[in-house]
């Protein structure tokens, strides 16, 4: 009877793995566009760092990571069972969120451009104090984001196990967060030491050991790895835009309430939702200086 029941309960935890396995597997097909999305981002938000800073950087913003999603995996699923209607607005405030940093982003990008063109001796970070905090800035603004990008993946991956059991949904998501938080910034690990792989090359071949096939490879890593570089936060930006403006879409209904959901094409949609973060990004930044003009003149008028 005992050894009955073993059985019995072997098979059911093989039907819950088995479970899992597909479910994760339509998960991350699913989230794998916000996956690239996420990358670019991360990428982008580590820019500017000291070279020898930049895995430690990486490191602490993965750490922040992981604890967003143990805040946010047993979140959706608490949600999900007692407030299901909270998701959507929930995501919502997350897309305006992402569409606010895009234009804050950009604004930055151009006024520092336009800085260092005025004064091309601008001091840099110059003390290691001011280089910890413009880490420590950079880290928890790399956190934030990742916030509302964890959020989407995990609102995403709780659609496709929605109908599941309640430990297939938690191992699900799990292994979705962990998944998606290893290969996103692993991957950015390896983009922002590129140029290190290509000195190592280079040295090798200096050394004799290698041949004239590493030199031309070391060569091409040391070129393409501040143009890569340049590349995704660009992307990193236009990414903000598109991933806010997409969740503003699903949640308002944009362009069904506009009539262009007629423009399936797959680039199309995309443009279209990338205007809708930009305009959610300039009216979410205006709502946001007038409310905080606004209390700084009732704070004027306290004192």
């Amino acid at each position: 009877m005992a050894g009955a029941s073993l059985l019995t309960l072997l098979d059911d935890i093989a039907t819950i793995l088995d479970d899992v396995s597909v479910m994760s597997k339509v998960a991350a097909k699913k989230t794998a566009g916000v996956l690239g999305d996420d990358l670019a981002l991360n990428a982008e938000q580590v820019s500017g760092v000291a070279s020898e800073r930049e895995l430690p950087v990486i490191w602490a913003v993965a750490k922040g990571s992981l604890k967003n999603k143990c805040i946010l995996v047993p979140a959706a699923l608490l949600i999900s069972a007692f407030i299901p209607w909270a998701i959507m607005p929930l995501l919502l405030c997350g897309g305006l969120f992402l569409c606010f940093e895009g234009i804050e982003s950009t604004y930055h990008k151009l006024t520092s451009k336009k800085a260092s063109a005025e004064d091309s001796n601008e001091p840099e970070l110059e003390t290691e104090q001011e280089r910890q905090a413009y880490e420590v800035k950079k880290i928890k603004g790399a956190i934030r984001t990742d916030f509302v990008l964890s959020a989407e993946i995990i609102a995403i991956t709780l659609g496709v196990v929605a109908e599941q059991s309640l430990i297939t949904q938690a191992s699900t998501l799990a292994i979705i967060a962990l998944l998606m938080t290893i290969g996103v910034y692993g991957f950015v690990a390896l983009i922002v030491r590129m140029d290190d792989g290509g000195v190592y090359l280079l040295q090798k071949h200096n050394q004799g050991k290698l041949g004239k096939g590493a030199k031309l490879l070391g060569l091409a890593l040391l070129n393409t790895a501040p143009r890569l570089m340049k590349i995704l936060t660009i992307i990193g930006t236009l990414a903000m835009f598109l991933v806010g403006g997409g969740i503003v879409d699903h949640s308002l209904h944009v362009l069904e309430f506009l009539k262009l959901t007629q423009f399936d094409w797959f680039i199309v949609p995309h443009l279209l939702q990338l205007v809708i973060g930009v305009i959610a990004g300039l009216i979410t930044v205006g709502i946001v200086t007038l409310l905080s003009k606004a209390k700084r003149s009732l704070g004027s008028k306290n004192d």
